[in-house]
């Protein structure tokens, strides 16, 4: 059946224009290659090199003329005198009237070796610039429902077109390829599987017109996406074109090129390569650019972030003058430009003391503070942000706590527990919770500035981590004499905690054991004052600690003692003055 096929293929060709032939005798002879049983590696490497061939031929049918040139003809001469011969060695491996398999291996592997030299010329002949272009076409777009085949016919179309030589028909290639690959994934699949295909991509990277250089950025940059394509496209050298772009290239193209390597540095292993070839040099260039953009500036700060987790990439950084220039974006308008910068100012300080010192005194601690003003215009993403910031960079240096202080970065935390957004809140929470860890000063200048009312209305949140911070908090701030004595002179502090530690009632829903246990040391550090404990004795709530003591729970069974204790004293008292 096979060989009928194959037959009749070349008797209606018979008569036809070569090139046209040539295109006709493929697909049957491609056809009729499945129907083979032996040298099944042989044949499928022949039916890729038939394909490729086909696209090429199609491409010169459908998009140029090239009338009489002598070049062309004997080329496809050629075409169809090895064609012709692959068919005859076909018909014997069907029907197995080969006379010896050697022989016929051998046989194949000079048909391989034949096509792929026309492979090789038909490259030659389009880089050449030989054949004119005509009006014709694109092959149209295959529907969703499409074939394999019909896909992959489609994808060696765009590439003949890529290697043709007018810019013109490379970019309305790309252009398509960029539509399909974004609709279908099989596409980015079958494209891989087509010598050479990604290397054109990758070397129009370099390619002097805008639009093609543009093209070519945005198709690689949706490849760069899938995880099988990453290995591709950096074993065909794809680092340093992009790196080239982001020198040179438009807006557009620096934007696709640093989200490839946004995406290719997320393996830290490519961080030497980006470094290499200039790559860190080029990034820092386009943040220090005030005409780059915000989104552009954005993208170089994500990857410039991906890159300082090699220790010796970070130091260059620093010695390029990173950190000015980073906290110089943090000043700026643009949105996405702070939270970016911000971002990469945490990575770089990351566990580093001699960052977090650099940073403080290139004065980023007032910068960090200014973000925070509730008078200022930044946004509450940006402001969540900086505070983040400060508490990882400020963490452990001993004289940024009176820089923040100074800057008022108190004010702003308690301002934010008041009226700030959900989310604010519970950054500023944290906050507040960092800060009464730092000193005793500290938690003596919070008392001072009215954190302890606001700190109260946080423990009958309905965010259970809320809770636990606020209670921790006043459990640290509580330690402070006077801190105590502001506590207890609001007569609801003290009956609030004791209804909280209800074991069946709300209260015990809302405790979780170490809350419990933090609301129990608060009750202990006020227990020292004599106002203190005269409210919990006459509290409707007093039974809520008994319970808790006749469980067993230490802590309570320590207050209920100390109470019992202080009422024999006041019963003895009693007695010796009557």
């Amino acid at each position: 059946m096979g060989e009928e096929q194959g037959q009749k293929s070349v008797q209606s060709s018979a008569g036809k224009p070569r090139l046209q032939q040539a295109i006709e005798f493929i697909s049957p002879l491609i056809s009729l290659s499945h129907s083979i049983k032996v040298f099944p590696v042989k044949w499928q490497s022949i039916r890729n090199k038939l394909d490729d061939i086909l696209s090429n031929l199609t491409a010169i049918d459908q998009n140029c003329n090239f009338n009489d040139n002598e070049s062309i003809s004997n080329t496809v001469d050629a075409i169809l005198a090895t064609l012709k011969n692959c068919n005859e060695l076909a018909r014997r491996c069907v029907d197995f009237s080969y006379t010896g398999k050697l022989l016929m291996k051998s046989d194949l592997d000079i048909a391989c070796t034949k096509l792929d030299s026309h492979i090789k010329t038909l490259s030659e002949i389009y880089t050449l610039g030989l054949l004119a272009h005509s009006n014709a076409l694109v092959v149209p777009k295959p529907g969703l429902l499409a074939s394999r085949d019909d896909v992959r016919f489609y994808i060696n179309d765009l590439f003949s077109r890529f290697k043709i030589g007018s810019s013109d028909m490379k970019k309305q290639a790309l252009v398509a390829f960029n539509e399909v690959i974004q609709e279908d994934d099989r596409y980015v699949k079958i494209s891989l599987e087509v010598d050479c295909f990604i290397s054109f991509l990758v070397h129009f990277l370099d390619f002097e017109e805008t639009e093609v250089q543009e093209e070519a950025a945005k198709a690689v940059c949706v490849i760069s996406g899938f995880e099988s394509c990453k290995g591709v496209l950096i074993s065909v050298g794809i680092i340093s074109p992009l790196v080239r772009v982001l020198e040179s290239g438009s807006r557009s193209s620096k934007e696709f090129a640093a989200r490839c390597l946004m995406k290719f540095t997320e393996n830290s292993n490519n961080a030497w390569s980006v470094s290499a070839h200039g790559g860190v040099t080029a990034l820092l260039k386009i943040c220090g650019n005030g005409n780059s953009g915000g989104e552009l500036v954005g993208l170089a700060c994500g990857v410039l972030k991906n890159l300082v987790g090699v220790e010796e990439i970070k130091r260059f950084m620093i010695e390029e003058g990173a950190i000015p220039l980073i906290l110089n974006l943090a000043r700026s308008k643009d949105e996405i430009t702070q939270i970016c910068s911000l971002d990469f100012l945490q990575a770089m300080a990351y566990k580093d003391e001699s960052i977090r010192e650099m940073v403080v005194k290139e004065g980023g601690i007032s910068t960090l503070v200014h973000i925070l003003d509730p008078k200022s215009s930044f946004s509450t993403k940006i402001k969540e942000v900086s505070l983040r910031g400060i508490m990882n960079i400020c963490c452990s240096l001993e004289n940024s706590l009176n820089i923040l202080i100074a800057s008022g970065f108190m004010d702003h935390i308690l301002y934010f527990l008041r009226y700030g957004e959900a989310s604010v809140q519970e950054l500023a929470l944290k906050a507040a919770f960092w800060l009464c860890g730092t000193s005793v000063e500290t938690k003596k200048l919070m008392g001072d500035v009215g954190f302890m009312p606001v700190l109260v209305k946080f423990l009958d949140s309905k965010s259970f981590e809320i809770r636990e911070m606020a209670a921790g908090v006043l459990s640290s701030m509580v330690i402070i004499p006077r801190n105590r004595k502001r506590f207890v002179q609001n007569d609801q502090n003290v009956g609030l905690i004791l209804q909280m530690l209800d074991p069946a009632g709300a209260g015990e829903a809302n405790s979780s054991k170490n809350n419990k246990r933090l609301l129990l040391s608060i009750l202990m550090s006020v227990t020292s004052c004599n106002s203190a404990r005269k409210k919990i004795m006459n509290s409707g709530y007093l039974k809520n600690i008994e319970k808790l003591a006749e469980a067993e729970v230490s802590d309570a069974k320590k207050i209920v003692r100390k109470l019992s204790a202080n009422r024999f004293r006041s019963i003895l008292s009693g007695i010796w003055h009557s």
